[in-house]
């Protein structure tokens, strides 16, 4: 037997003691122990706190990306080495993909979020806020990372998914992590940490695990610090009323097990592709994991006219569901995480039948292939028919974490919506209907009771990743007894660890600190053509300030038929009454082509091209006889990766375009950006 180990403090520690006894799942054979005795807790945050965080903290988002996308190479490389390990929690080659290659997946999605960031260690949010008349005092949005560590309390199901998911996102911001998976499954988590600290990939004390209990970490945790917490929404409430979350104000994102529900539309009758895709997506949400998934679906809503072929279709389609050993062929459902996991849902399932029948599968008449039933944590799928749902509500309240499911009939779609949102809140709900108003009337009437909610049809059936999968760039959470919390979510998710500061001062003062050209900061207008400089040698506020163009009544003519755009106000100047115009106004285009015109140095240099326009801006009619000119100034600079030996070393610049008229008013706004080769290719 193994003695499954902690890494602590940069050094892999066997926990002192007997420790608790870890089992396969399949055969009920103990495979080793795991303890955290002896380890202190303190002590691994401070060193997280002062090892792992500075070091990350020094990173720019792209290089924190970049470590993210080689840590995701690297373990999609070796992926092979977990299945075996993951088939011992009880899981079936379907089930172990969801967590191992799922779970690197997720870094993979995090590390591409890297381009959404600047190239600092830090992140500017949103746009500048004027704060004074004359736009000498400004105001701006500045998230710098957390000073504290990550601490994410997992659960059994997903040893792996649940830790990669988690720290992808604060390692992306900048943030330090102590990963303490349940214990019951922690021998695969412990296996993976170990591929992540052999590749030497991330800073040393930028994650941490704690196989064994970690029973009174929270007495550790400090201001700056993050908890994150997933498993049962009674252990969740404990943990969030610790004295110690409240003292420090210590965020507590929680995500709890919860009565997710799929819904059948009543346009999706039997001989529909729509009725068959529902009986899929809820047989499949039975059995993957065993059902062990806190998006599982526990409640089928039908119409009750439907009830019937509801439970005949989806009864032939779970007696097709072979349970046993994953390692045999043909298995299509494993065993549940162990023999305490076992207990508990037979419990469930037993209060559940006092007020509703059981109409397929047994407690204890099933057969499993190639593994003994009672030595193995194995149970059959069992599912419930619920004939009054509104006043025998056990299955609204009782959650069975395996593959138990009840059919709850509805009369229309408001009976539908109310019954939804009778599971108190949920992480997901999903609904199967190709009719667009019972679509739009159920989300907008359940959304306030679910974190997801998918809706599914024949239209995007092929590609759908179906309703128990969360991913990565939409949050993960949901309101009342899913714990009110939010993961993932793409850039949302990266935010959470990130501290939101508002800053004020001169635009000069701002520049400087965003590194963004902010409106009225002093620019820099000496040197050659910002067109002439390599990507190192540009400077944030570097401007070009262009010649003049007197706008011609010609130019508005030959711009109309060169573009085909011949709008009234352009064209006719017996047309504009009752307009904003006073007479034929240049077109915008023209005024963006013409700044280009205006501000390009024709001759070959280190812009490579032109990458595209942001937030383009008509502010002032522009009429024949006035003249425009161009403010041309460097707002900002995000540097690009190569993405082999032969490509160009190479960088996106970001410039503002101001184009103003004889007054000095701003007539036209607009972002460009340019692509500017590097000096240094190397």
């Amino acid at each position: 037997m193994k003695n499954y180990k902690n890494y602590a403090l940069g050094s892999w520690v066997k926990g002192d003691g007997e420790g608790t006894a870890l089992y396969n799942s399949i055969s009920g054979n103990q495979i080793g122990t795991a303890s955290s005795k002896g380890l202190d807790f303190a002590e691994m945050m401070n060193y997280a706190r002062k090892t792992g965080g500075p070091a990350l903290r020094k990173m720019t988002f792209q290089e924190r990306g970049l470590m993210l996308k080689a840590l995701a190479l690297h373990l999609h490389s070796v992926k092979n080495k977990f299945y075996a390990l993951s088939a011992e929690t009880g899981a079936t080659k379907i089930d172990s993909w969801i967590d191992i290659e799922g779970g690197i997946g997720n870094v993979f999605a995090n590390a591409s979020l890297r381009k959404n960031f600047p190239d600092l260690p830090y992140h500017i949010e949103g746009d500048m806020a004027q704060l004074s008349k004359n736009g000498s005092f400004i105001g701006h949005h500045i998230m710098t990372p957390k000073e504290g560590v990550a601490v994410h309390i997992n659960a059994f199901n997903f040893p792996i998914w649940g830790m990669l998911e988690k720290i992808a996102v604060n390692l992306m911001a900048g943030v330090p992590a102590i990963v303490k998976p349940a214990t019951l499954t922690s021998f695969l988590t412990e296996h993976m940490v170990r591929e992540i600290v052999d590749s030497g990939i991330l800073p040393e004390g930028s994650l941490q695990l704690i196989c064994g209990s970690a029973r009174g970490i929270i007495d550790s945790v400090e201001t700056g610090d993050i908890v994150t917490f997933t498993g049962s929404a009674d252990t969740g409430k404990m943990l969030k009323s610790h004295p110690r979350l409240i003292d420090k104000a210590v965020p507590f994102n929680m995500e709890a097990d919860s009565l997710n529900c799929s819904v059948l539309g009543t346009d999706a009758v039997p001989g529909t592709i729509e009725f068959d895709l529902f009986i899929k997506e809820v047989q499949k949400e039975m059995t993957v994991k065993a059902g062990q998934k806190c998006t599982a679906v526990r409640r089928i809503i039908v119409p009750e006219i439907l009830v019937e072929d509801v439970q005949i279709a989806l009864g032939k389609r779970l007696s097709k569901t072979t349970i046993g050993n994953p390692s045999v062929d043909g298995v299509r459902m494993g065993s549940l995480a162990g023999d305490e996991q076992k207990m508990e849902v037979r419990e469930k399932v037993k209060k559940l039948s006092k007020s509703q029948e059981i109409v397929f599968g047994s407690l204890d008449n099933f057969d499993v292939v190639g593994a003994d039933k009672d030595k193995g944590a194995f149970i059959s799928p069992i599912l419930f028919l619920n004939d009054d749902p509104f006043n025998k509500i056990d299955c609204h309240n009782i959650e069975a974490f395996g593959p138990v499911s009840t059919i709850i009939p509805y009369k229309n779609i408001e009976e539908a919506i109310e019954l939804a949102k009778m599971g108190k809140g949920s992480l997901v709900c999903s609904i199967i209907t190709n009719d667009m108003k019972i679509a739009e009337q159920f989300v907008l009437g359940a959304a306030s009771m679910h974190g997801r909610i998918l809706v599914l049809n024949e239209a995007c059936s092929k590609e759908s990743t179906g309703h128990g999968s969360p991913m990565p760039l939409l949050t993960h959470g949901g309101p009342g007894r899913a714990g009110g919390g939010e993961e993932m979510g793409g850039i949302r998710g990266i935010k959470h660890y990130l501290q939101r500061t508002a800053i004020q001062g001169h635009p000069t003062t701002i520049t400087a600190i965003t590194k963004q050209y902010q409106v009225g900061a002093s620019q820099n207008t000496d040197g050659p053509h910002v067109f002439r400089k390599h990507f190192e040698e540009i400077k944030i506020g570097d401007t070009v300030i262009t010649d003049r163009h007197l706008v011609t009544l010609d130019n508005i003519e030959d711009f109309a038929e060169l573009s085909g755009d011949k709008f009234y106000a352009h064209m006719d100047e017996n047309a504009l009454e009752g307009t904003i115009f006073t007479e034929r106004v240049a077109h915008g285009y023209f005024i963006m082509s013409k700044a280009a015109g205006l501000f390009v140095d024709a001759e070959k240099g280190p812009v490579l091209l032109n990458y595209g326009i942001d937030e383009c801006r008509f502010t002032k009619p522009v009429y024949p006889g006035m003249s425009v000119g161009v403010r041309f100034t460097v707002k900002e600079k995000i540097s690009q990766e190569k993405r082999d030996e032969e490509d160009i070393a190479k960088g996106i610049v970001k410039f503002l375009v101001d184009v103003y008229d004889d007054d000095g008013e701003t007539v036209m706004m607009a972002t460009i950006l340019t692509m500017v080769r590097k000096l240094n290719q190397k």
